[in-house]
């Protein structure tokens, strides 16, 4: 102890564990919120698929063929299935373009619009943004109360 120091001050050792304890206990506390929001934006997800199940069914079969698409056939995939990879393909666009016109008769039927579909996305999007928010907000809030 330093001539300057009394019992009472805070050496930095004390100073340095009190604020990782409290860097702790913030992270503790973003963790809780981002836990919490991720768990009410899967409720919501929920929610809107219960409600919608035809739309959530429509838009991850949207989402399986953009990836399909997005993904180029390689040569080996060309050179190896030939004739019948191109059989294959045509099949394939055949049976996604029929699903695709049953899909949209089932949704007329149901009155399940676009509208309804995209809100349901939207809420699902909004939950998860809440969330990320609030974690990064948590954790910048700690770290600069540690600054």
């Amino acid at each position: 102890m330093s001539a300057r120091q009394t019992p009472e001050t805070p050496t930095l050792r004390d100073r340095a564990t009190d604020a990782f304890d409290h860097s702790r206990e913030r992270a503790v506390e973003a963790y809780d919120a981002a836990r919490e929001k991720a768990t009410e934006a899967k409720a919501k997800a929920k929610d809107g698929i219960d409600t919608n199940p035809l739309v959530a069914l429509g838009g991850g079969l949207a989402i399986g063929a953009l990836i399909a698409a997005l993904l180029p056939k390689t040569k080996a995939e060309e050179r190896l299935l030939g004739d019948a990879g191109r059989k294959i393909t045509g099949t394939a666009r055949d049976a996604a373009a029929a699903a695709k016109e049953a899909g949209r008769e089932k949704l007329a039927e149901l009155n399940i619009t676009r509208d309804a579909g995209a809100n349901a996305v939207q809420s699902l999007l909004n939950g998860l943004r809440d969330a990320a928010k609030s974690s990064g907000q948590a954790a910048l809030g700690t770290v600069k109360k540690t600054d």
